[in-house]
Formats: C-alpha cells, sequence, structure tokens
C-alpha cells in the first residue's frame, strides 16, 4: 500500500500594502522607543543640571574628600573690671585611623601612645588591630607637650594614620572663683551650667572645616587641601560683676561660713540699688569649674566614696548637683526680720503707721488664740514705729501688720515682686515663690507673715525688694551681663537699666532710709556700721520652719550704704550656723560691714569720718628723734603705733611718717638708727 503523503506548504505572499503598514508600526515602535529613552534621558539631565545641580557634586565630594572640623573658641567672659573669667584655650585631640597605620607599626604605636597618652595599652592595642577601622579616638583635648610627643614619635618612625586635630578646651584662669554663677561645659564645650548655659548660644562659635583629597579606597591622597573655613569665636560678655568687689565678698563669706560652722552654706549678694546690677554673688562652699565634678565638702565627699555601685552613682550625682546649685536664685527661705523692712515701708506708704505711732510691746502678744514671743523675751514697753523697727520687736510688727490689714499686705507682697521670679539672665531661677493670698490668710497668718515668717522668697526676691526701698521705690529689673561683642569686636547689645514698676513714693523711700540707719545706729545692726560712712540695714533670724531640726536657723543681714545717698546693698545669710548665737546682727552683720568697708572707697566713695570717728581710728605720729630705740617704740605704742627698727644704734636719728602725720592707728612707723634714710624724701 502506497504510503499517504502530506500536503507541501503553500507559500503566503504579503502585499505591498500589507508590507507599508508593517514598516509603519516598526518606525512608529522605533520612534515611540527613541521619545521614551531620550525623553526619559533629557529628563534625567534636567534633574541633574537644572532642579539639583549641586546632588551629584556633592556626592561626589563626599566620596573624594575628607571633612575634618576645626573646633571654634567659645566666647570669652569678663568682668566689669577686665578680669578674665573664662576662656578658651588651644589643645589637640588624638585620632587614628588603625587601616592606615603598618602592620608592623600596630604593637609599637599601641605601646608608645598608650604611654606619651598616659591611657590603657590593651586597650588602644585592641583599637589598632582592628584593620578595618578608620577612626578611632585616643584622647581629648591634650597640651602642646603631648601633641609635639605624639607628632615627634609618628615622624620618627613614619606612621601614619595617626591624626593630631585643633581642638580647644574651656578654662576658668581665677580657679575656685565664682563657680555657681560662671559654671562649666561638657566634654564637648556646649554650656551645661551657670552663664554658660545661659548664654551657650552666644558663647558659642562657628566651626572651621579642613578638607583632605583621599582616593577610592578612603585613604588619604598626598596632595592636602588648604583650611577652607576659618573657625569664628563666639561672642564676648562682660559682666556686671566686679571681680574686686566678688572677691570682698567671697573673702568674708567664706572665713564666716567656716568660723560660725555653718551646715546649709551661706549665701551674699552684692547689687548696685540704682540699675539693679549685680556686683558679686556667691554660695559658699563653692567649686571650681576647672573641676566641677569633685565634691568639695569633705564629709560629702568620703560618704559618696564610701558607697558602691549604684547606689555611689546616685548619691554623686546628687551631691553634685546640690554644689552647682546657685542658691541664691534657685532656694527660698524664710526671711525672718529683714522682711520687716517691707512691712514697715507698705504701712508708711499707705499712711496707716507713722513712724512717730506708738505700740506696747509685753514680751508677747495673742492672736486669735496664738500666742507670739518677742525675739528673746524681750519686754520693750511703749514704743514708737522707729524704735520698733530698730530693735526688731515681734509685737510691734503684728500691731503694724494688723493696722495695714491682709488685702494691703498681700498688694505689697506682690508690687515688691516677692510672687514672682526677678527674671534676672541666670539658669534655674525658682519660678515661684510660697506665700498667702488674702483670701486664705487669717489674724494667725497676716500676724506671722508680718515679721518675716510663714512666707518664703528667693534670696535676690528679697535683696531686690530691699533696694526698691531705698532707691525712691523703683523696682529693678537685677541682671549679671551688661553686654556682648562678636568676634570682630561689634557691640551686639548692652544692657540698660530697666524699672520693673514704682512701688513706693520718694517720701516713704526717704523716711524708710532714716529708719534703716537707726537700726545700725541705735538697733540691733549696731555690727554692720563702717567708720567713715552712713549705714542703714535690718537684721533676721528667722526659723527654718519646714526642718526637722526645730533649733535651724538662718541668720541674715541686709545693709545699705551710704544711706543718705544708697549706691550698694548687701544681703549676707547663714543658713544653719552653729556658732555661740544664730543672731543675724552678730553673725551676718560683721560680713556686710567688711564688703562694704572695701567696696566703699574702692568705687570711689570717699569716707566722711566724726570727730569721735577721728580719735578712735586715728593718730597723730609723735616726734621721737633722738630718743632711744627702746623709750621711742614705747611711745609709740602708747598713741596705738607700732615701729620698725632700721640699723642697731642706739638712739632715733630720723623717722618716717615725720611727726605730726595724722595715720591711721596700728600704722607702722620707720626708726632709722644710722642716718642714713631721709625722710623728707619720703615725703
Amino acid at each position: 500500500m502506497k504510503p499517504h503523503s502530506m500536503p507541501s506548504a503553500v507559500p503566503r505572499h504579503i502585499t505591498p500594502e500589507q508590507d507599508r503598514h508593517i514598516r509603519r508600526r516598526t518606525r512608529i515602535f522605533c520612534l515611540t522607543m527613541a521619545v521614551v529613552c531620550f525623553g526619559t534621558l533629557l529628563w534625567r539631565l534636567f534633574v541633574l543640571q537644572v532642579m539639583d545641580p549641586d546632588g551629584y557634586a556633592a556626592r561626589a565630594a563626599d566620596q573624594q574628600l575628607r571633612d575634618t572640623v576645626i573646633p571654634a573658641p567659645r566666647g570669652e567672659i569678663y568682668s566689669a573690671d577686665g578680669t578674665l573669667l573664662a576662656a578658651s584655650e588651644t589643645r589637640w585631640t588624638i585620632r587614628a585611623s588603625p587601616r592606615d597605620l603598618a602592620d608592623d607599626l600596630v604593637q609599637p604605636a599601641a605601646q608608645a601612645l598608650s604611654e606619651i597618652l598616659e591611657i590603657d595599652y590593651e586597650e588602644t592595642l585592641a583599637a589598632f588591630s582592628n584593620r578595618t577601622s578608620n577612626d578611632c579616638l585616643l584622647k581629648r583635648r591634650v597640651d602642646k607637650a603631648t601633641a609635639d610627643a605624639v607628632r615627634s614619635w609618628c615622624a620618627e618612625h613614619g606612621a601614619e594614620g595617626i591624626q593630631i586635630r585643633q581642638d580647644t578646651k574651656r578654662i576658668y584662669p581665677e580657679g575656685d572663683f565664682m563657680g555657681v554663677l560662671l559654671g562649666f561645659t561638657d566634654v564637648d564645650n556646649a554650656g551645661l551650667w551657670g552663664l554658660e548655659l545661659e548664654y551657650d548660644e552666644l558663647l558659642t562659635g562657628t566651626n572651621g572645616r579642613v578638607l583632605t583629597a583621599k582616593d577610592a579606597w578612603g585613604y588619604d591622597m598626598p596632595q592636602n587641601y588648604s583650611t577652607l573655613v576659618e573657625p569664628v569665636p563666639g561672642a564676648t560678655l562682660t559682666l556686671t560683676i566686679d571681680a574686686n568687689i566678688q572677691r570682698y565678698l567671697e573673702s568674708a563669706l567664706s572665713a564666716a561660713v567656716e568660723e560660725h560652722n555653718v551646715a546649709s552654706r551661706g549665701v551674699g549678694i552684692v547689687m548696685d540699688v540704682e540699675t539693679g546690677a549685680i556686683l558679686a554673688m556667691t554660695v559658699k562652699p563653692d567649686y571650681d569649674p576647672n573641676d566641677p565634678r569633685t565634691i568639695v565638702n569633705e564629709e560629702i565627699r568620703n560618704a559618696v566614696n564610701a558607697l558602691e555601685g549604684e547606689q555611689r552613682s546616685e548619691a554623686l550625682q546628687a551631691a553634685q548637683q546640690a554644689q552647682w546649685r546657685n542658691k541664691a536664685i534657685s532656694d527660698l527661705y524664710e526671711p525672718g526680720s529683714v522682711f520687716k523692712l517691707i512691712t514697715a515701708a507698705a504701712a508708711l506708704d499707705t499712711g496707716a503707721c507713722t513712724p512717730d505711732s506708738q505700740f506696747v510691746c509685753a514680751g508677747s502678744i495673742n492672736v486669735a488664740g496664738t500666742r507670739f514671743r518677742c525675739a528673746n523675751g524681750h519686754i520693750h514697753g511703749l514704743e514708737t514705729f522707729a524704735q520698733g523697727l530698730a530693735v526688731s520687736c515681734n509685737p510691734c510688727f503684728i500691731q503694724i501688720g494688723a493696722r495695714l490689714g491682709k488685702e494691703a499686705f498681700c498688694d505689697y507682697f506682690a508690687a515688691f515682686g516677692l510672687r514672682e521670679a526677678t527674671g534676672i539672665d541666670l539658669p534655674g531661677e525658682i519660678k515661684q515663690s510660697e506665700y498667702y493670698t488674702a483670701d486664705r490668710m487669717g489674724p494667725v497668718e497676716l500676724a506671722s507673715c508680718s515679721f518675716g515668717q510663714s512666707s518664703k522668697v528667693s534670696y535676690l526676691q528679697m535683696l531686690t525688694a530691699v533696694a526698691s526701698i531705698v532707691n525712691g521705690g523703683n523696682l529693678m529689673q537685677p541682671y549679671v551681663v551688661q553686654k556682648a561683642v562678636d568676634a570682630d569686636g561689634v557691640t551686639l547689645w548692652e544692657r540698660e537699666p530697666t524699672v520693673r514698676r514704682r512701688v513706693l513714693s520718694e517720701e516713704t523711700s526717704a523716711t524708710m532710709r532714716t529708719l534703716m540707719e537707726g537700726v545700725v545706729t541705735d538697733g540691733t545692726g549696731k555690727n554692720a556700721a563702717v567708720a567713715g560712712y552712713r549705714v542703714g540695714g535690718k537684721s533676721g533670724t528667722s526659723q527654718k520652719l519646714d526642718s526637722e531640726d526645730s533649733a535651724a536657723r538662718i541668720a541674715s543681714f541686709v545693709a545699705v550704704a551710704p544711706i543718705d545717698d544708697p549706691k550698694l546693698a548687701v544681703l549676707v545669710c547663714l543658713d544653719e550656723p552653729h556658732s555661740w548665737t544664730t543672731s543675724g546682727g552678730s553673725l551676718s552683720a560683721p560680713v556686710c560691714a567688711e564688703v562694704l568697708e572695701k567696696s566703699l572707697p574702692y568705687l570711689g566713695i570717699e569716707p566722711q569720718f566724726t570727730e569721735e570717728e577721728q580719735q578712735k581710728l586715728f593718730a597723730q605720729v609723735p616726734d621721737v628723734t633722738g630718743w632711744r630705740t627702746a623709750a621711742a617704740k614705747q611711745k609709740l605704742a602708747e598713741f596705738g603705733l607700732s615701729a620698725r627698727i632700721d640699723g642697731d644704734g642706739e638712739r632715733v636719728v630720723s623717722q618716717y611718717p615725720l611727726a605730726g602725720t595724722q595715720v591711721r592707728k596700728e600704722s607702722v612707723v620707720i626708726l632709722d638708727s644710722t642716718g642714713e634714710n631721709d625722710p623728707t624724701l619720703e615725703e
């Protein structure tokens, strides 16, 4: 049977019309693809060149350049008299790029640098052994000698990958001085406390940059770029604080804190009563801002070191926070009898009392079933308003407060700024004091508040209020920074005194100045007297009502001088003194006197001595020429003077100062027994 054969395929013929159609579709497809491809490319080029021209340039630069920051120095801080208080010192931070370090230098470099930098060898060796690392920190802010030693070792051994970068370190040239005011910075030179924190933005400069070429593997290339952007230092601050007055205050307060065994630190503030400028402020004991984390109080430091682990860390942190705290603005206290100035001023200003208004002190007074005693059990009997203030009589001021009334009392309390923060340009000021409002105040509360108990205010609030009492009645805005100047010497701003509001009339202020002088001349403030100057003030000894120790007291005194033309107000508070007394007039007033005695002449305010003061303080040098030296020495002692004998002769040939010269007692008179000195030349 013949096999069946498959039919052969018949070839399909494309007509000319079909061929044209296919070619047209092919061209359209190709054209479309071309439009899409070239359109996408053109759009991308448009984005890269027009919309984002810097994007790839930045990526390329990032791949080809190493960006090194040059830290800008913080701005300097000066006192009003030009003393440098805070500055930035050039230092060097040592870093390393282990992968750039030759294999045979890993161990020698670790050994050498750990010794030079005084860092752990094992940790350094481990860091250098990480051959993929391109950056590790060895030590921050070393001095020039250390940086030079690192540089010399690297040069001698041909070590690459060790980077010595310029840096800055914050220093405080005066050391243990103004710590609670200045504050300090953290490891990155950012303000962490005090003025460093409050003005951190101004003090912080603009960092500079150095760009270094690197190859595709990230290694530095031989060609180096120069500095592209120089660092710009931060602004310079000039304070209202006068370093000399600050020293007077710190010295006197430190001595008092030590002498009277003050348990909870002492506070001192000096204010310009006309402007509100703070001329000095301190809390003692203070700390050194160069080493703020070391606990100054040895007893507390030993107690913290005796602990371990987390307990020690918590105790250390609490102790440091307490040490850094500026008690003058951050803490509240019972002002005690210093507050009687507020009650007195309000009573006079409203007309509720006059300086001659009379009151009776029987040693105690009963108010709505509560008995209040006069301080130290005194019975003053019949006394005037002025006498009651001078002797700080509690029953007298309870009666004055009753005449004033709770509504007026609370209104003046607020007007004197005792309800709100002062707004001083320092961080950490407490925002609100503790006080009674009129709707919550009964007769007993009014009585206790009238003589300075049951209300708590800040130390700065109290001094600011007292300044307004003596300066004519203006409540001033306190401040500590006078001006800021940028790196080019351009003054950014300079602060002018600001009157927050008028509190008292000029007449009331003048009357209060007279009454405050009476406190010093005839009352509890006699220890605040300064020869040659008229001083006014008020003592205070307040009970710490929230203390577990019922005997805890705050001894305080506020002094103003010259009281006839007030310039300075000084507040000194000793928190929990353990001495022969807790009286503010006995413990704190002498501190105020010492500060005023040194500050007033320094400010050019000349003393005007009374005849009695002249006789007490000065002596006329007698003529002892020709006398035997021993007899001359004895004669000078009779006048309250001491002698220094030059030479071994038997008799005095000449003397200095010359006979008849008026000098302070205890001065030294030089007696020449050789005849070689000519006292007229000294004159």
